[in-house]
C-alpha cells in the first residue's frame, strides 16, 4: 500500500493521522481510496490538492502511476495571481 502523507490541516479529518496507507495504482485511485477511508477529506480533495509521488509533483494528473511502496504527499494547493 502507498503511504499518503497529510499536511497538518487535513490530519483532523483523518482521525489525527499524519500518514495513511491506501491501495491504488494511480493518483486518482489513491485519492478515491483516501476519501472512502476518511470521508471527511472529500471537500478538501474536491477543492483541489497538489500531489507529489516519490518526490515528483504531479499536478492534476489522476492517471499518474503509484507503486505499492510509493510515498504520496498531499500538499495544499496554492492560489494566487
Amino acid at each position: 500500500m502507498a503511504e499518503v502523507h497529510l499536511w497538518s490541516g487535513l490530519r483532523s479529518l483523518a482521525d489525527g493521522q499524519e500518514v495513511v496507507e491506501v491501495e491504488g495504482q494511480t493518483v486518482g485511485q489513491v485519492l478515491d481510496g483516501l476519501v472512502a477511508a476518511h470521508p471527511g477529506l472529500e471537500p478538501a480533495i474536491k477543492r483541489g490538492v497538489s500531489v507529489a509521488v516519490d518526490g515528483q509533483v504531479v499536478p492534476g494528473n489522476r492517471t499518474h502511476p503509484v507503486a505499492p511502496d510509493s510515498e504520496v504527499f498531499l500538499l495544499q494547493k496554492l492560489a494566487g495571481g
